[in-house]
């Protein structure tokens, strides 16, 4: 079983949890009743929109301006996803509030986000649904694998290619690109119809997935086979 303490010190290490401007955001969290669960559930709520806004991006409907409005909008809301990913754990860690039930909110909001967001960008302009539930399954796929590993006993192991900050960074590239060029200006693949730069970031973000997928196997496997031998010892 994972505890409360383990779970902490697996957290996906980043430098920006040491960055600076989070202790002015810290002393105003630590001093009010927000709790680092729903910083979680924000941070789960802005991948959700941002999911939607990128659904909503394909509509015949939507003028060009409003079109890459709605795009600069989901990326906004994908980095302040990302944010509170960040915040809850500095949060729960500088305050001591870190719980079982906290264990819940800090993986279960995240896997929603993903869905949301993923998904979210198989339906939007220059995408396929099955683009965006697919990479939707290999986030799922990267993180379940990220779990089993801790449960079989081997250290929390956020490797690989397509963990999901390369996922988010690539598809909020993507995004972003597209709002800010012309329409004219839009790249097609051409190995697929209507398929544009979100596509192809997704079909990126599934096979990079399934790599990652295979690298977090074979590393548990070497250090799972080192802890036995250390134990026979």
């Amino acid at each position: 079983m994972i505890t409360v303490k383990e779970q902490t010190e697996s957290r996906r290490p980043l430098a920006l949890r040491q960055w600076g401007a989070w202790n002015w955001l810290l002393k105003k969290c630590a001093a009010s009743r927000i709790t680092p669960n729903q910083v979680s559930v924000l941070g789960m709520v802005f991948g959700i929109v941002s999911g939607v806004l990128l659904g909503l991006t394909s509509s015949q409907d939507m003028g060009g301006l409003l079109q890459r409005s709605t795009m600069l909008g989901a990326v906004l809301l994908v980095v302040l996803r990302a944010a509170c990913n960040i915040f809850d754990g500095v949060l729960a860690v500088e305050t001591g509030r870190a719980s079982r039930v906290g264990l819940l909110f800090n993986e279960i909001p995240d896997r929603i986000s993903d869905v949301a967001i993923l998904a979210g960008s198989g339906y939007a302009i220059g995408s396929h649904p099955t683009l965006g539930w697919l990479a939707a399954l290999g986030a799922l796929a990267t993180a379940y694998i990220r779990i089993q590993i801790q449960i079989a006993g081997a250290p929390a192991d956020f490797s690989g290619p397509m963990a999901k900050p390369a996922r988010m960074v690539l598809l909020c590239v993507c995004v972003g690109v597209l709002a800010l060029l012309p329409v004219d200006w839009w790249p097609t693949m051409h190995f697929g119809d209507g398929i544009g730069l979100i596509g192809a970031s997704l079909i990126i973000i599934s096979a990079g997935s399934l790599i990652t997928v295979a690298h977090r196997l074979r590393h548990a496997g070497e250090e799972l086979q080192s802890i036995q031998a250390d134990d026979s010892h």
